[in-house]
């Protein structure tokens, strides 16, 4: 087995027979350590407390007065929200079932960062016996930004944080003063003669994917949602890339990301999209299912379209559970 990701956190977790991601102290243990949840210096004893209790026994039952005990009311609202977080994670069987649970019932209030974490993690599942480094960069795409770049007939992808986060002067790197961000080290773009340094360097997400490069990074992608979507619903589908759409009676469609989402709520409503807002669509698929998995009648015997896009400031922000609540299954069951 391949290492890598181990910033996931998969190695606090166990397994299911079936495959899935099964919550455990440790794994939570994890989420308590983090500087928003560790108390500061000025925080109260009744805090202090609470995070002592669950450092102990991550599962203890906390009493509302526990939380109302908190003086700092930022604390508090901090307090409830991990709480109720933990409780939703150890309520589904898997975390895989945990997640699509909360896709489904609405995301309103979670921070995007929750949200990340578990598509790392579970992603990280998904690729467990992945020898493709090439597929594995690309899936890094379904939980960090990404940096888009156009450069010489063709997509240059580079993790937007690792690019931002540099100060060092931009002229220290030509390809990382073309990617638009402050240069420290030089970035390596992903090719067959450099690729097998990504397993050692899979945490650091520094190696930039070239979607139209050999091989395919949008072949790669595509791979990758692949992966995904399986981990998630528990059936194997065929995702290919796809040069234009030229079906005129096309019934489906997925936008990866909400920029994708709103090209194609518009074209299916047969409104004119911009040229601005078109030349910002950077890939799209098509989407087989399983013939024995059942779809609402508008899409059976149709190819399922994926659509993604760039933001206007050039940062591809994929939504993998966009493939959790957005594809035309007749029964939403998942094998995990």
């Amino acid at each position: 087995m391949t290492h890598f990701w181990a910033s996931s956190g998969h190695l606090l977790l166990d397994r299911e027979p079936g495959g899935g991601l099964r919550v455990t102290d440790d794994f939570l243990k994890a989420y308590l350590a983090r500087p928003e949840l560790m108390p500061p210096e000025e925080a109260c004893e009744a805090e202090r407390a609470l995070h002592a209790r669950l450092m102990e026994t991550p599962q203890a039952e906390i009493p509302a007065a526990a939380i109302e005990a908190i003086i700092d009311e930022d604390a508090r609202e901090n307090w409830r929200f991990m709480l109720g977080w933990r409780d939703r994670l150890l309520a589904a069987p898997t975390l895989e079932a945990a997640y699509a649970g909360i896709i489904r019932e609405g995301v309103s209030g979670i921070p995007p960062l929750f949200l990340d974490q578990l598509v790392h993690v579970i992603m990280r599942a998904a690729l467990d016996e992945a020898d493709d480094p090439f597929v594995t960069r690309a899936a890094e795409c379904l939980f960090r930004p990404q940096r888009v770049t156009h450069h010489e007939n063709t997509i240059l992808l580079a993790d937007a944080e690792m690019i931002e986060g540099h100060e060092a002067d931009r002229h220290a790197s030509p390809l990382l003063a073309m990617l638009g961000g402050p240069a420290a080290t030089a970035l390596d773009i992903l090719k067959p003669a450099n690729a097998d340094h990504y397993w050692q360097r899979s945490d650091g997400f520094d190696m930039v994917l070239d979607l139209g490069g050999s091989p395919s990074g949008r072949a790669a992608l595509g791979q990758a949602l692949r992966h995904w979507i399986r981990q998630i619903h528990g059936f194997d589908v065929v995702v290919e890339p796809l040069e234009t759409v030229t079906d005129a009676d096309w019934r489906w469609f997925v936008g990866l990301d909400a920029e994708a989402t709103a090209v194609g709520n518009a074209l299916w409503q047969g409104k004119t999209v911009a040229a601005d807002d078109m030349a910002r669509v950077l890939a799209l698929f098509t989407l087989t299912l399983p013939a024995e998995v059942p779809v609402l009648p508008a899409a059976k015997g149709k190819p399922i379209y994926l659509i993604m896009a760039m933001s206007a400031d050039r940062v591809l922000r994929l939504k993998p559970q966009n493939l959790v609540a957005g594809l035309p299954l007749a029964r939403r069951e998942m094998a995990n």
